[in-house]
């Protein structure tokens, strides 16, 4: 298990794209957090195994309505979720990115 730091940035705001992100998550069986950032960008916290967490990210690009510009992953140390939810609201950006 490993646990993953993901910026998102585009148009990712407005558009569905956390319920997406989520919904991807959840079939993946993969725990941890997705928010909108103040700057306009969507950050993830994702745990899961090394290669589906790949798949994982491989496959939010095909979340309708959004266009995603850039996507930045790094490794953070192991986290633990229960499930995988959706932060209301804007979050802190994270020093990991």
């Amino acid at each position: 298990m490993r646990t993953v730091e993901i910026h998102i940035s585009g148009r990712v705001q407005k558009v569905g794209f956390r319920a997406c992100v989520k919904k991807i998550a959840s079939d993946l069986h993969i725990t941890g957090t997705v928010i909108n950032l103040p700057d306009g960008r969507v950050q993830v916290y994702a745990t899961g195994e090394p290669m589906i967490l790949e798949k994982f990210t491989s496959m939010i690009y095909g979340c309708p309505r959004a266009v995603i510009r850039d996507v930045r992953t790094v490794e953070i140390p192991l986290k633990s979720y229960d499930d995988f939810s959706i932060i209301k609201g804007e979050g802190r950006i994270s020093t990991g990115l």
